[in-house]
């Protein structure tokens, strides 16, 4: 399993009530980041996107959120953003 995918799988271990991520599609200095679930009230919507930076920073990757793709919300506090992040090279 590659880092990133164990940084999605942390992420989901711990936020998985609220919100699931996973990879929609990769290239060599960027991903796209699918997050759907029903999120928690209380929390930023954009703090779920920076989970992912500092849940890679342990796994010594840098990723940095740049762009909501797409965001689609429903009438029962559920939704579906996709984010696109820039992989960084590590120091």
């Amino acid at each position: 399993m590659g880092t990133l995918e164990r940084v999605l799988e942390e992420f989901n271990r711990l936020h998985g009530s609220e919100a699931k991520a996973r990879i929609v599609e990769a290239k060599e200095n960027e991903v796209v980041v699918e997050f759907e679930g029903s999120f928690c009230a209380t929390c930023g919507l954009y703090d779920y996107f920076d989970d992912i930076k500092w849940e890679a920073l342990d796994f010594g990757l840098k990723i940095e959120p740049v762009e909501v793709v797409k965001a689609e919300e429903d009438d029962f506090e559920h939704g579906r953003y996709v984010v696109k992040y820039r992989l960084e090279e590590s120091s």
